[in-house]
């Protein structure tokens, strides 16, 4: 077995067995991903991107969605996941590879219980915050499934994992400062039955809402 290069590494399909077992080794992983679009049951999941607390980071360029390891990995009890936003990315592996990913952190909604002095909760917003990295988000629009990635795609893709987990663990500690650890345990544990609303069609409407609209 061959050791793996910290630059990035571009598969076809699915991961190999080499990151694979290193990544099921894994206490965290960082993951995102690239699609066409927004529109999760149109725009179909064209790229995923992992890395793990080593820095070792592999891009997935997913076509024919038969990828038994990304999937074993994805659903691993005892790897957690770390997205943020992590409701879309979710979807599309739930829509378009059958795959329900748990355990997972969303630094988003980890923001959104911790920094309530600001809006900005963006990715780029947290990175520039919490870690004084700017990133560079010009490859953020563009054609995801191209057969060949270029240069410029892949360092953006990468750089969209390359710091979640320094970030999650900073977000952890400000959450256990403000008493919000167990209410942001709450949110992770809902978030794949929230994907199943949102998939099942009720992306839009806030069922727990006491009000209802009537047509």
């Amino acid at each position: 077995m061959t050791s793996p290069s910290l630059q990035p590494v571009v598969l076809q399909d699915d991961l190999d067995e080499t990151h694979f077992d290193i990544y099921m080794k894994s206490r965290f992983l960082a993951v995102d991903t690239e699609t066409l679009g927004l529109q999760v049951s149109r725009d179909r999941l064209c790229v995923v991107q992992m890395c793990n607390e080593k820095g070792v980071t592999v891009l997935v360029q997913t076509k024919r969605y038969q990828a038994p390891r990304l999937k074993a990995l994805m659903e691993a009890a005892e790897v957690e996941k770390i997205f943020h936003f992590a409701r879309f990315d979710l979807a599309a592996f739930r829509h378009w590879m059958g795959c329900w990913v748990a355990p997972v952190f969303c630094t988003k909604i980890a923001s959104r219980l911790v920094r309530t002095y600001t809006d900005g909760h963006g990715l780029k917003d947290l990175t520039q915050e919490l870690l004084g990295i700017e990133l560079n988000k010009q490859q953020q629009s563009s054609d995801w499934a191209a057969a060949e990635l270029s240069a410029e795609q892949i360092a953006y893709a990468a750089s969209d994992v390359t710091h979640l987990i320094e970030m999650k663990h900073k977000l952890v500690a400000m959450l256990e400062r403000d008493g919000r650890t167990e209410m942001a345990q709450a949110c992770m544990d809902f978030l794949p039955h929230r994907v199943t609303l949102d998939l099942a069609g009720w992306a839009e409407e806030d069922i727990f809402s006491h009000s209802a609209r009537r047509s």
